[in-house]
């Protein structure tokens, strides 16, 4: 397939009116044009969202009540994969799923093997302590919850049990956090020791770390284990943001999602709503002059539910932009180029470059100049894997214009 003569941001630069031709085995050649032959589209690689939960209710209107506990996995599995549909409609090609346990390793391994279609799929494992975070997610008295590691060497083996499960990277908690129940978000997670042991097993496997951390101590805890990405770092110093970059650890600041729950405009019980309010009252620059110390930003959205859907990227992108004082350019590299270098994909993801993979989005305007009318309804086209999986891709002669499904 190609596409002759449309503008294209290749993830860090606007390249002008090229030629482009792209297969499933990836992008093939990008040539410059001579002549702008599509006034109003532009070609740019396809989003990557670094922090989602997409194994989620993805019926018509609300969740049933306690529908995560009450319904069996291979159900869950199906709406997962609803979800994953509405991510790709969105023009989010590659997502990380940081609340991966056996379904989202199901969803990536069905994806990459096409018997659906997809997003490609990074699914992260939690390692959490009795009574941290992730293990407060869920009632107590709830049979059916995510595993829990206790001391060093239970931390080890469930590292080793993710391993062998087939996941792509380890999420850790170094502090307490919002949605959890009868935690205070300024409470440790896991010893100094239990940390290390778990990043040193990790990338004794070559799995990457994500840190699911608010406060200074758990920012503090985090970096000094070594993980390899902070997730929300909401009151980062500007000594840590330093650290941070020093360390090559990227932020993940999922600014959308707290101010969404501070503000009441989701479900969250009065308790949570507290916790998220007093987060973004303490957040204030914080986030800004760690981009001022050259930490790298990565737009994830800690979404994939009805609370926060997809297609909420565009808004983390923009307030990325007007939050932390980022331009539409540069909010733009960190759901692309930025996000997939982050997550240790740069060689292949991201750009539009000969060599790399064929994800792409054809959209109406130019949005590193302007992210403020870049939205869903502005997608033409969605390509992944060098197939295009949404919308339709202009005819150059070459056979590429039938629509796709929607």
């Amino acid at each position: 397939m190609e596409i002759r003569g449309v503008r294209v941001w290749d993830g860090e630069h606007d390249l002008g009116p090229s030629d482009v031709r792209f297969g499933p085995g990836g992008i093939e050649a990008v040539t410059a044009a001579e002549h702008d032959l599509h006034p109003g589209l532009s070609l740019l690689p396809g989003l990557v969202d670094a922090h989602v939960h997409m194994v989620n209710y993805a019926g018509r209107g609300a969740a049933p009540p306690a529908w995560d506990l009450v319904t069996p996995w291979p159900e869950q599995l199906l709406h997962g994969a609803g979800q994953a549909r509405r991510a790709l409609r969105a023009g989010v090609t590659t997502v990380r799923d940081l609340g991966a346990f056996e379904p989202p390793v199901a969803l990536r391994r069905t994806f990459d093997l096409g018997a659906l279609p997809g997003p490609r799929v990074l699914a992260y494992g939690h390692v959490g302590m009795t009574a941290g975070h992730g293990d407060l997610m869920w009632p107590s008295a709830v049979r059916r919850r995510p595993p829990t590691a206790d001391g060093p060497d239970a931390c080890r083996r469930l590292v080793r049990t993710y391993g062998r499960m087939g996941v792509d990277g380890i999420k850790i908690f170094t502090s307490g956090g919002v949605m959890s129940h009868g935690d205070r978000v300024e409470w440790r997670n896991h010893t100094a020791e239990e940390l290390a042991a778990i990043v040193d097993e990790a990338h004794a496997l070559g799995l990457p770390v994500a840190a699911h951390a608010h406060t200074p101590a758990g920012i503090r805890a985090a970096l000094e284990a070594g993980v390899d990405t902070l997730e929300h770092a909401t009151a980062i110093t500007s000594d840590l943001a330093r650290m941070a970059a020093d360390r090559g650890a990227a932020v993940v600041p999922t600014l959308v999602a707290l101010a969404r729950i501070a503000a009441g405009r989701t479900d969250a019980p009065p308790e949570n709503v507290a916790k998220a309010r007093a987060l973004v009252a303490a957040r204030g620059d914080a986030l800004r002059l760690a981009a001022d110390s050259g930490v790298r930003l990565v737009m994830g959205t800690d979404g994939g539910d009805d609370t926060l859907p997809f297609g909420s990227q565009y808004d983390e992108m923009r307030a990325m932009a007007e939050e932390l004082g980022l331009g539409p350019e540069d909010a733009l590299r960190a759901a692309t180029s930025g996000a997939a270098q982050a997550l240790g994909l740069g060689d292949r993801l991201g750009r539009v470059r000969p060599g790399f993979e064929a994800d792409l989005l054809l959209v109406r305007g130019e949005p590193w100049r302007d992210l403020t009318r870049f939205g869903p309804e502005r997608l033409a086209a969605v390509v992944v894997r060098g197939e295009v999986v949404v919308g339709a891709w202009p005819d150059d002669g070459a056979g590429a214009g039938a629509p796709a499904p929607r």
